[in-house]
């Protein structure tokens, strides 16, 4: 099956916390993988990145999809 999404990270389920509407799953990832940003060519610049830098990825998302393969 494939999903229309573009980051994928392994991870095992640690915790699982029920509620009435919401639930939620607490993950550990398994493997160091890929990640994968789109940015202005402005922000680019300012930014200098190059290859081999060293930098922090913050993670802004509305959705982490978990999915049972």
């Amino acid at each position: 099956m494939k999903y229309g999404v573009r980051n994928s990270l392994k991870a095992t389920v640690k915790n699982v916390k029920q509620g009435d509407i919401m639930s939620q799953v607490e993950c550990v990832l398994t493997d160091a993988g890929d990640v994968t940003s789109i940015l202005s060519t402005d922000s680019l610049r300012e930014m200098g990145l190059k290859e081999g830098d060293q930098i922090r990825l913050l993670v802004k998302a509305i959705h982490v999809i978990p999915v049972k393969e």
